[in-house]
């Protein structure tokens, strides 16, 4: 079993078990400067922005929000806070937003005015955190145990939230002033049965398809990707699809090609990746054959995440274990995936990775070292070339750039 796939064993979950084999780096809390809300010009259009846009730098120091775990060895006190130069890709460490508690997860509002992050714990929850004075606006319960991942539908009026331990995904509406209600769905996982190796369903991850249509769950513990239709009005889920993985898969996270038919899928437990094509009409997703992450085989790795770039031309995936980022070019319309090659990370486990809002850089969080490496991405050949030394940040599971 994926060491990063232990979910609930002992209580708890594989995310506290890895964040306490991390190293420690240092992070001063201050107290929350004002600061105005991020551009909504340069915000990814959803929190999940599979593709980046490359409208051009933006001037000046852009924020960059990380996440990390409050509760263990050497982990962090709240949601990092920092800038990056958007022409050199570097970090200016600018204190701690404190008062979340295990913000493992974060992601911005369509109008980039709030910040939500997952509190990652037994009793899960969510926060939101108004970016212009970076107040907290409250938290809600998720109604399960461990969520791990957030997005925002495209509308701006629904929170999606995953709970990996409990195996649910949950739906929160989101009022005028970006804080949250309670939630309006509530699903769990009940069918199939586990995986090999599992003890139940794993809910790791909850999206909106780039039609809008549908919101996708990825289910680690079921080889399981879930398409559901959201009631717009009343932040209702109904399931209309369910696409299965090989047993013992274990997916992870799913990426979509601009185009909007078709989609990656990162596999951690079986260390592959896989192209899936997606019906708008119907939501129907259907998984192909399972090919390499591009890891040498010479360490376990569990692949994380995999981005494709806004042209549709290139995508990377971090593999943890392995230690690199593997390029691979899109071809067919988005239908095939050919391996490129990789590059080292410049870092230990590599949780999560992220496009700056015009794809010119690529940040990538690394939960053991407690860094955040960032890259350069060449528009043309889709090279990636790092961009200085790697920035310290306690157990850091997650980079935001705005």
């Amino acid at each position: 079993m994926s060491s990063d796939a232990q979910a609930s064993r002992g209580g708890w979950g594989r995310r506290r078990f890895l964040g306490a084999l991390a190293g420690t780096a240092a992070v001063v809390a201050v107290p929350a400067p004002a600061s105005p809300p991020a551009d909504p010009e340069s915000a990814p259009t959803t929190a999940q922005a599979p593709a980046a846009r490359r409208s051009g730098k933006a001037a000046g120091p852009r924020p960059l929000y990380l996440g990390t775990y409050t509760s263990v060895d050497g982990g962090g006190t709240g949601i990092g806070l920092a800038t990056y130069d958007a022409s050199t890709g570097r970090i200016t460490g600018a204190g701690t937003l404190t008062g979340v508690a295990d913000p493992s997860y974060l992601a911005v509002h369509p109008d980039g005015r709030t910040l939500y992050a997952v509190d990652e714990q037994t009793a899960g929850a969510v926060t939101a955190v108004r970016l212009a004075d970076r107040k907290v606006l409250g938290a809600r319960s998720t109604g399960g145990a461990g969520p791990c991942h957030l997005s925002v539908h495209p509308t701006g009026r629904w929170l999606l939230s995953a709970n990996y331990t409990s195996g649910s995904v949950a739906v929160h509406p989101i009022d005028a002033s970006g804080a949250l209600g309670e939630h309006t769905a509530l699903v769990k996982h009940s069918t199939p049965q586990p995986g090999p190796g599992q003890d139940g369903p794993h809910a790791h991850q909850f999206v909106t398809s780039p039609d809008g249509g549908h919101v996708l769950a990825v289910d680690l513990g079921t080889d399981t990707v879930y398409t559901y239709r959201l009631d717009t009005t009343k932040g209702t889920l109904t399931e209309v699809s369910q696409a299965h993985t090989r047993a013992g898969a274990g997916p992870r996270h799913l990426t979509f090609h601009p185009g909007g038919r078709y989609a990656y899928l990162a596999n951690e437990v079986d260390d592959t990746i896989a192209v899936c094509a997606y019906d708008p009409a119907t939501g129907a997703l259907s998984i192909g054959a399972p090919q390499s992450s591009g890891s040498t085989g010479n360490t376990t790795n569990y692949p994380a995440q995999i981005l494709v770039t806004s042209d549709g031309a290139y995508a990377f995936l971090a593999n943890r274990g392995d230690n690199t980022l593997a390029r691979h070019a899109v071809e067919a319309d988005g239908a095939r995936l050919k391996l490129l090659g990789t590059v080292p990370v410049s870092g230990d486990f590599p949780r999560q990775i992220a496009f700056s809002p015009d794809g010119a850089l690529l940040f990538a969080a690394n939960q053991k070292s407690g860094t955040v490496s960032v890259f350069s991405v060449d528009d043309k050949s889709g090279e990636l070339g790092l961009a200085g030394e790697p920035f310290a940040s306690p157990v850091a599971v997650c980079a935001l750039p705005l």
